[in-house]
């Protein structure tokens, strides 16, 4: 069963990001990777810039490595059907692990084309 991890808000920088992430939320997705019914987490945290990228992707690929043979993946998004049908996907790839997703919007994008 894939869990899920939301995590809502984080500072605007990278490392401050990075730093309340671990202080605030590590525990809480190695607690739902310890329990047996978990095979996979995915970890939703809130769009960022891009500056945030390699804390993001460190974090997917060392919880995979910790948690193997569950699966971890990171998830990266505004609430919309493209976040919802990441996750379905992650739900239903069973080799799919260590990964960073960002999901974008797509009718905020269709939106800001036609403005263009």
């Amino acid at each position: 069963m894939q869990r899920q991890l939301d995590v809502g808000l984080l500072p605007e920088a990278a490392l401050d990001a990075a730093t309340a992430f671990m202080a605030l939320h590590l525990e809480a997705a190695r607690t739902l990777l310890a329990d047996p019914a978990t095979t996979a987490l995915a970890i939703v945290l809130p769009p960022a810039p891009y500056d945030h990228r390699d804390w993001r992707l460190a974090l997917a690929r060392d919880l995979a490595r910790e948690a193997t043979p569950r699966r971890v993946n990171v998830v990266a998004g505004p609430p919309g059907e493209s976040l919802a049908a990441s996750l379905r996907f992650l739900a239903s790839a069973p080799g799919l692990t260590g990964q960073y997703l960002v999901c974008h919007d797509s009718a905020r994008a269709d939106e800001r084309a036609s403005q263009a």
